[in-house]
């Protein structure tokens, strides 16, 4: 059976590549940019948007993926759980692959959809990368496991 900190081990495990940390900033930066655009830029990315996609109640969804898409940028930026915020992140990915790449596929080809999924796809592949290696070397979770481990190391565990 799990304890709670086997299971918190699991979440934080990161290993210390100092490599990660570009990829984290990449996908942080990116995921906070596209939220505050869904606040901002309100006929492009915001409630009109979502309301062309056919997405009931579009004000309350295009603020609701435009939070999660600030605070888990923000969460993997920082390095700060970062398995955990990879998820929202990844299920809006794959909602947004499915409402507005799928058919480009089905109307224009391959190609053409090849060449508007890319960067979905590249961030898509970075946030599975950040789920199996977590956060690296220069991390909140690296830290926390190091405090973790010391307190475990110190009481004798």
């Amino acid at each position: 059976m799990k304890t709670v900190g086997n299971i918190k081990m699991n979440i934080l495990n990161t290993g210390s590549d100092s490599k990660i940390i570009f990829v984290r900033v990449i996908v942080g930066l990116i995921f906070i940019s596209e939220g505050i655009q869904k606040y901002v830029v309100i006929t492009m990315l915001g409630p009109e948007f979502f309301s062309g996609l056919g997405f009931r109640n579009p004000v309350f969804w295009a603020y609701f993926t435009g939070a999660f898409e600030m605070s888990c940028g923000l969460l993997i930026l920082v390095g700060f759980l970062t398995r955990v915020a990879s998820v929202p992140l990844l299920i809006i990915m794959m909602v947004a692959f499915v409402t507005t790449k799928l058919s480009l596929l089905t109307t224009h080809g391959f190609l053409t959809f090849a060449h508007e999924y890319r960067i979905d796809f590249s961030l898509t592949i970075l946030l599975v990368l950040l789920m199996i290696y977590g956060g690296g070397k220069w991390s909140f979770d690296l830290k926390i496991l190091k405090s973790e481990h010391g307190k475990i190391l110190q009481s004798g565990s």
